[in-house]
Order: C-alpha cells, then structure tokens, then sequence
C-alpha cells in the first residue's frame, strides 16, 4: 500500500509511479487550518466536501415537511426546525461514517482511481485498523442523535446500516451500486414521518407518502450519481469498478430522462397521498420537473468539470426547489384554522 501514493509497485491498472504528483497536504480551506494530525481524519470524512452531507439530509428534510401537516395537531414550527437540525446533524455524522466505510472497503481499489488515489487509507495515512476505530465511534455519535428522536425512530433507523455497509461492495458484483445507495441515502424519507409522531403503521395515507416519497429519492439518488459516476468512467473501466455510467454509457441521457420522470411522478403521488395543496404540486413538482430537464440538457458527460458542477450544484438547485414548495405547503397548512387543519390529519389517519 502507497504511501502518499509514490510507493506502490508499477500496475497495468494506473500510469507509473514516477508519473504521479505526490500528494500535498491542504493549503486553503477548512482543513489548511486544522492540526496535521486531524487532517487524514477529515479527508476521510469529506469534511472539505459537503454536497454528500446535503444529499444525505435533504430526504429527511422532505419528510419532514411532508409530514408536519399530518401531525395531530400539525407540528409547530419550532418542532419542524429542531427535527431538522437534528436530522442535519445526524446526516452529517453518517455520512462520514459511510465515507469511511467506504474508503475501507476501497483502499486496494482507490489508488487505482486518479480522482481517489490520494484518499487517507489508499495513500497509508490512515490504517484500516485505525478506519474501523474510528468509524465505530463516528457510529456510535450517530446512534447518539438518534436516541434525540422518538423511540420509534431507533427501530425505524437501524436498518440503514446495513445498505450503508452493502453499498460499496455493490461496485463489485453489479453495474447497479447506485442503486444501493439510493436505497441508504434515501432513507430520511421515511424518518420524518415518526421523528413527527405520525405512526406509518396506523396511517395508510402516511405510509403511502412515506414509500412514494423514498422512491422518488432513490430515483434521485441514481440520477445525480450517474452523472458523478461519469467523473471516473476512464479509471473505473481499468480497474475493473462497475458503475451504472459504464454500463449505459451510450444512452446515459435517455437513462437520466427516465429517471426524472419516475422521480417527479412518485414525489407527486407523496404529494397526494398527503394532501398537499397546489404550492406542493408547483413548487416542488413543477420546479423539480424544469430543474431536472435543465440539468440532463446542460450537462456534458465527457467533462469532468462540468460532471462536478452538476452534482454539487444541482443539489441546491433540484432539492432547493422541492424543499421550498414544501415549505410554503407547510405554512400555509399552519396557518389555516387549527380545527380544520386537525380535522384533515385525522381524517388522512384514519
């Protein structure tokens, strides 16, 4: 294993050592002003890089508000703004725990990436064994802000765990790991539901919502890492890494295309299942939908670049509208009179 990546025996899989530009410690940024040690720690983590903590929470923000108006009585403001503080810091924490799970599963296989090649555990900075310590306690603080949520939440939240395990062994076996990540990163669709005290069990409109909303994430999920995907489709090809890019390289748009659709067709029939009101069905379906054929048009795959612009920006983008249409759904439910508003969340539990 590399050393700061100029070690490692000449492979067919990666451009000869002596080719390599070393690695470099950070200059700018969050991590220039942390103590070296710490600074493996938070590459590992991706602190430098939180579009993937904003994925992560943005579905727990959408279940969130979705759920606030089927709430008995519907859930005041400051409950909603604390429950996603909560699921805020929640995703923050986990998504370095899946990082690091990740990396460990990869470390034989990123320095054969040029974009992964430097990652702590690939370059010898940071030990597998000290990665498992490490991820155990990263869990262990997860575990820690979820004990914060209703008891129904503990049971609704474990299960995660095991798609974050399965996901970077799905490269491996299938050209679908994407999918198995959508599956985890999806899962805060379901969780503002209870974190809201809205049982999924006792409310078919609910459970509905809950299942047609985590489906449309997932469809996002792929959608968005399909196009992350196309980053590393050169590297990934040689080093024998399946992804949902290679294997639909050519018709990557169409896929894309197809994608959106299911995925503004499922968060509409969230919206129904609901009840949602007209700023649901326009500003979350309607600007998902505009957002979405913007991107797919705009985006050229063969630029990594632009592949990354994309996929950071279009988090705010796609999932700025969606959360501001159910936003607004949400305060204008608030604000209608408390008697009718009850009367509608029982009857939709019923």
């Amino acid at each position: 294993m590399a050393a700061q990546g100029l070690t490692t025996p000449a492979s067919p899989l990666v451009p000869s050592p002596t080719l390599l530009e070393p690695y470099s410690p950070p200059t700018t940024g969050i991590l220039s002003y942390l103590p070296t040690s710490w600074v493996p720690y938070a590459e590992l983590v991706r602190l430098d890089k939180p579009t993937g903590t904003y994925y992560l929470f943005l579905p727990c923000l959408f279940s969130t508000l979705l759920a606030a108006p089927l709430a008995t009585p519907v859930a005041p403001p400051l409950a909603v703004l604390g429950t996603s503080l909560l699921f805020f810091s929640g995703a923050l924490i986990m998504r370095g725990a899946g990082c690091s799970i990740n990396d460990f599963w990869d470390r034989k296989l990123d320095p054969h990436v040029a974009r992964t090649r430097h990652r702590p555990i690939a370059r010898g900075a940071i030990t597998p064994q000290a990665a498992l310590v490490f991820t155990g306690f990263q869990c262990l603080a997860g575990l820690g802000i979820l004990l914060q949520f209703p008891l129904s939440c503990l049971y609704y939240g474990i299960p995660s765990l095991c798609l974050v395990v399965m996901y970077p062994l799905a490269k491996r076996v299938t050209y679908y790991p994407q999918v198995v990540l959508g599956f985890a990163f999806s899962w805060g669709a379901i969780m503002g539901f209870p974190a809201l005290g809205v049982d999924l069990l006792a409310s078919t409109p609910a459970l509905t919502a809950a299942a047609c909303l985590y489906g449309s994430n997932i469809a996002w999920t792929v959608l968005y890492d399909m196009i992350y995907a196309h980053m590393d489709i050169k590297d990934d090809k040689k080093a024998g890494i399946k992804s949902i890019a290679l294997k639909h390289d050519a018709e990557t748009k169409k896929v894309l295309s197809g994608l959106a659709v299911v995925q503004v067709g499922l968060l509409a029939a969230a919206g129904t299942a609901a009840g949602a009101g007209p700023a649901f069905f326009v500003g979350s379906c309607g600007g998902a939908a505009l957002s979405l054929a913007w991107m797919i048009k705009r985006v050229n795959l063969k630029s990594v670049k632009d592949c990354w612009w994309w996929f950071v920006n279009g988090c705010w983008i796609t999932g700025g509208v969606i959360a501001a249409g159910m936003g607004l759904d949400y305060v204008l439910a608030y604000l209608k009179d408390p008697t009718e508003v009850v009367g509608q969340s029982k009857k939709l539990a019923e």
